[in-house]
């Protein structure tokens, strides 16, 4: 599911979708605390609780109070985007592949076999 937004793509200019994604995924498997999220998203605080009071004020997210603070959790409809979104991206994905093979198989000299010859009808 993850995005690795290290890899020569500079954390700024991730969208807000991205950032939203990039939150919802991370608290997939437990709850974390804002300063946990700020390290597993590579988002500053200040961005960070802008898109959490968003994804809190849409559902998607639930502030969980603890004596030592307060952690975040996902919520069943943001597990239900998540996994939209996963499967738009699976979907992306399958049609780049596709588009690839098509593409090479465009490319690709007709091979005819030699059995493919002795087949063919005199003509």
């Amino acid at each position: 599911m993850g995005k690795d937004y290290r890899n020569g793509q500079s954390l700024l200019r991730r969208s807000r979708l991205e950032s939203y994604e990039s939150i919802l995924e991370a608290l997939v498997n437990r709850p974390l605390s804002l300063s946990e999220l700020a390290l597993e998203t590579h988002l500053d605080q200040p961005r960070l609780t802008r898109h959490m009071q968003s994804l809190a004020e849409n559902g998607l997210i639930e502030e969980r109070p603890a004596e030592r603070g307060s952690f975040y959790a996902i919520t069943e409809k943001g597990l239900t985007v998540i996994k939209v979104l996963d499967f738009h991206g699976y979907l992306r994905r399958i049609k780049g592949a596709i588009r690839a093979i098509e593409e090479a198989v465009e490319s690709m000299p007709e091979i005819v076999s030699p059995d493919d010859e002795a087949q063919k009808p005199p003509g």
